[in-house]
């Protein structure tokens, strides 16, 4: 049991470059008054990987104050240059490299990263995610290297789904790696990736895992207006509220599957938040 209850802020796919302004000074206000134990962020902070969007991005995260961790997105990887994406796929993550992938150790909780991007795929979509053998044996190394008693919390940028809503292949390998976490007990695994809260019980061969999907802070919304996920573990049960600045309670903003991907649902059967703020056309991309 921990001493007092944890805080949590879970926050993803900010998208600098397109980030809602509105949205993000209020998370701000909020971790300044807040003070939460830790904030995790899972990936695609950024549009297109240009310098000027790391910029901002560095700015705004490197001046939170409290530990911070943060995962890499498919949005993050150098988009225009592929000779960089594949020579230093990194390199303009330099001004917080000291927070990639870090894992945060609290009081009877650890948050673990998982790495879900390649800087390229044998198919022809690289936005999608792949858990590489050498990725997941240094989650599965650190989770294993914890103190007993310790519960964890595995951050990941896109979600462990292996087939989404119309069988599209979406983290290759993600499937067994969810297996190997759920044989572990982990509390639950972190993402963002979809723009859209969810919060789901996923079955595995080694029994169920629960899936947390953190909304966007961007202007690239799917079916609900931006947000950020607050978490809460009291070393017995770990509590999930989806934040937004329009008071939207939890319940109205999650989806009940994961979808292929962070567009607006336009096809039958893609799943919807009951508050159903799919926007009217398609948000932009550049």
């Amino acid at each position: 049991m921990t001493s007092r209850p944890l805080t949590l802020f879970h926050l993803s796919d900010i998208h600098f470059g397109l980030e809602d302004v509105a949205a993000l000074e209020w998370v701000r206000s909020e971790i300044a008054v807040r003070r939460p134990d830790a904030v995790i962020i899972t990936g695609d902070h950024t549009m297109r990987a240009r310098h000027r969007e790391w910029a901002a991005a560095t700015r705004w995260i490197t001046a939170l104050e409290v530990p911070v961790t943060i995962n890499i997105g498919n949005h993050d990887m150098p988009y225009f240059n592929l000779i960089e994406r594949f020579v230093a796929p990194y390199k303009r993550f330099e001004g917080m490299r000291s927070l990639v992938e870090r894992e945060i150790d609290l009081p009877g909780l650890a948050i673990v990263p998982l790495k879900t991007v390649r800087r390229w795929q044998p198919r022809p979509n690289w936005s999608k995610g792949w858990v590489t053998p050498q990725a997941l044996d240094r989650c599965l190394a650190a989770l294993d290297a914890l103190p007993a008693g310790t519960k964890a919390l595995v951050s990941v940028h896109h979600p462990l789904r292996e087939v989404g809503t119309h069988g599209t292949a979406l983290t290759r390998h993600g499937e067994a790696a969810l297996a190997q976490l759920a044989k572990r007990g982990v509390l639950g695994v972190l993402s963002g990736h979809v723009h859209d809260p969810f919060d789901i019980a996923e079955p595995t061969a080694q029994g169920p895992v629960r899936m947390i999907g953190a909304g966007t802070l961007s202007e690239r919304v799917r079916s609900t207006p931006p947000s950020f996920n607050e978490l809460t573990w009291d070393g017995a049960r770990l509590e999930v509220v989806v934040r937004n600045l329009e008071g939207v309670p939890t319940p109205a903003m999650r989806i009940d599957d994961v979808p292929p991907d962070a567009m607006p649902p336009r096809a039958p059967g893609e799943p919807v938040a009951p508050v159903d703020r799919v926007p009217a056309v398609d948000p932009p991309v550049h």
